[in-house]
């Protein structure tokens, strides 16, 4: 038992991920059997209007076949910022909730600012701040040179109020920074907590699908990267953006983990200026390197982030190990390093075991697709070598157990990316080997790592 103002009030352990609730702590929760989630709440009393609260968050409708509801594409609405159009699937959809989430000072509200200076002329948008004043927008919007005469403006965390607000003005789009600090009268919670964040967070929702007013939610994130709060949370909004990127790097991704109106994996490359985000027209220019001549360790893949091919380059150093060998990744799977590597000696006869492995990919990129395979192998095989690999070459192709090369989605898409850069040479998977010649590149296909490595050689 707590006691809080001089009365008795009863505490409950919520999971931070599911929701679910116990009356004492747990190291593991019993609901989704996450360990070290549940964290003390204050327990809410039972509200007088339930069944406003709990009511569907999207319209309900009478028993009906699939084959008789007319389906129709949801219009676009530019945000005139076209790399965050890319990445929400072509603009915001009335009626949708966006969630946008990123490290501390990375770029999200100064991007949703942005994006909302450039629709106020048009439209009737509202930008809602719970963690700033009115003055700090404004000296911000001032220091991006914003247009910012027709932009509305609501220091609020109350979400009653900021509800009402949104009912009487209906704005077309309303962006709440951040779902974190709003709280409602129904609880009793402090903001934050899992109660209140869930709770917000389904109002706002009900509320967009009812109006049709689109709603972009900013999230805090932990120090592991996911979004804080709930999980639910992300399942109750319709789009999840997620801001990646270094913050001592003037680079900047941002990238739809979830989307019900588009495809996801989309991502928009930005720059940070003095005047804001500015989209990348040709990111793969940022993710290569510029190398004074051709260097030991490094090669070039095109790797397909949703429908986007982009260049990034691989660059790998194996040096002889003292004491324990040790294989690290910058953004690259560390597990599937090891992997590589095994079947490299395997079906190559190349030995690392006595060697320390390191890989980057250049520009602060994540890849987790399986077809940077062949160029994480070739790198490492320049490296060992200490040979560069031939000028103007790419590679892309995933590597199984068996020492075969699988073929890549989309594989056309990368060679014409690659051939539009400048590149002459392609080293791909067979099944990826376009059945007429490409203008501009010469594509060398292969069928297993062996096969590869020694194409490589004859190249030389």
């Amino acid at each position: 038992m707590a006691r809080a103002g001089g009365g008795a009030r009863k505490t409950v352990f919520s999971c931070t991920e599911c929701g679910a609730s116990a009356a004492k702590w747990q190291g593991q929760c019993p609901g989704c059997g996450v360990w070290n989630t549940l964290v003390e709440t204050i327990a809410e009393a039972a509200a007088a209007s339930q069944q406003r609260r709990f009511a569907a968050l999207g319209g309900t409708a009478g028993l009906q076949t699939l084959s008789a509801i007319e389906a129709r594409e949801e219009d676009r609405l530019p945000t005139g910022i076209s790399e965050f159009d890319r990445a929400l699937g072509g603009g915001l959809v009335a009626g949708g909730v966006v969630l946008i989430g990123g490290d501390p000072g990375i770029g999200k509200s100064t991007l949703l600012l942005q994006a909302l200076a450039a629709l106020a002329p048009a439209r009737n948008v509202l930008y809602v701040s719970g963690e700033e004043s009115g003055q700090q927008i404004a000296m911000r919007a001032r220091r991006l040179a914003l247009e910012t005469g027709d932009l509305r403006l609501l220091a609020e965390i109350n979400l009653e109020k900021i509800l009402a607000t949104l009912q009487s003005e209906r704005p077309q789009v309303a962006v709440i920074d951040s779902i974190q600090t709003l709280w409602s009268e129904q609880l009793n919670s402090a903001p934050g907590s899992v109660a209140q964040v869930r709770e917000c967070a389904a109002q706002l929702t009900r509320l967009a699908k009812q109006t049709g007013i689109t709603v972009i939610l900013v999230g805090h994130v932990t120090k592991e990267g996911a979004l804080a709060g709930p999980r639910v949370l992300e399942h109750i909004v319709d789009t999840v953006l997620y801001f990646e990127g270094d913050t001592h790097s003037s680079f900047r991704l941002i990238r739809a983990v979830k989307n019900r109106y588009g495809a996801v994996n989309e991502i928009g490359v930005f720059a940070m200026t003095d005047r804001g985000l500015k989209g990348v027209s040709n990111p793969s220019a940022i993710f290569l390197s510029p190398h004074g001549s051709e260097v030991p360790g490094s090669c070039v893949l095109v790797t397909q982030e949703g429908s986007r091919p982009l260049l990034v380059e691989i660059q790998a150093l194996v040096d002889q190990a003292h004491g324990n060998p040790r294989r690290l990744t910058v953004g690259l799977d560390a597990q599937r390093l090891a992997m590589l590597l095994a079947v490299l000696h395997r079906h190559a006869g190349i030995v690392c075991f006595d060697q320390d492995v390191f890989v980057n990919a250049v520009g602060g990129v994540k890849i987790a697709e399986p077809a940077a395979d062949l160029a994480v192998l070739l790198a490492i095989v320049s490296s060992l070598k200490n040979k560069a690999l031939p000028e103007k070459l790419i590679v892309f192709g995933e590597v199984g157990l068996a020492g075969e090369i699988r073929p890549a989605p989309r594989g056309q898409e990368r060679l014409r990316e690659a051939a539009k850069l400048g590149f002459t040479r392609a080293v791909i998977p067979e099944a990826n080997a376009p059945r007429q010649p490409l203008a501009g590149i010469e594509v060398i296909a292969v069928r297993r790592v062996e096969e590869a490595v020694q194409r490589l050689r004859d190249l030389e």
